[in-house]
């Protein structure tokens, strides 16, 4: 078991949260607590590596642009953020996030900004699931009668 399987899946939630969605969340969330930076948010790239058909050798793929931040909240916890792209407003949030959730009003944060996000995002999924489905061709054998 992992000890931190839980903030594992929450800062995938936030890296993988469409920008325009996640600041809606924060804004409706309303809390905005006071923070010192450790890192401000800086652009920079970091090196994609594949595998052939997810078994293969790992090989370099190439470089994608991400954003990252580190930040200290005036009560303590540190949260960290790294981003795809160059959104540094999506990284501050996001390390917000990331230290709300570790102190006393985790169950807050995760009620207001991490489910609703985690529907929005599955909601997605199912329905790109959806549009992939409705292209399937079944196919079918007949027999010929001939033996």
């Amino acid at each position: 078991m992992d000890p931190n399987a839980e903030r594992k899946n929450w800062m995938s939630l936030l890296a993988k949260a469409p920008s325009g969605v996640l600041a809606g969340l924060w804004a409706n969330y309303g809390a905005q607590p006071g923070f010192d930076w450790l890192r401000p948010p800086e652009i920079g790239g970091a090196m994609v590596r594949g595998r052939m058909g997810g078994t293969g050798a790992a090989f370099n793929l190439g470089e994608m642009t991400v954003t990252r931040c580190s930040l200290r909240l005036t009560d303590g916890p540190v949260g960290h953020a790294y981003v795809q792209g160059r959104d540094k407003d999506k990284a501050r949030i996001a390390a917000q996030v990331d230290a709300l959730m570790q102190g006393p009003g985790a169950a807050d944060v995760r009620a207001a900004i991490l489910t609703p996000l985690a529907d929005q995002i599955q909601a997605r999924r199912n329905a790109r699931a959806a549009k992939a489905a409705a292209t399937k061709v079944e196919f079918f054998t007949m027999v010929r009668g001939e033996d």
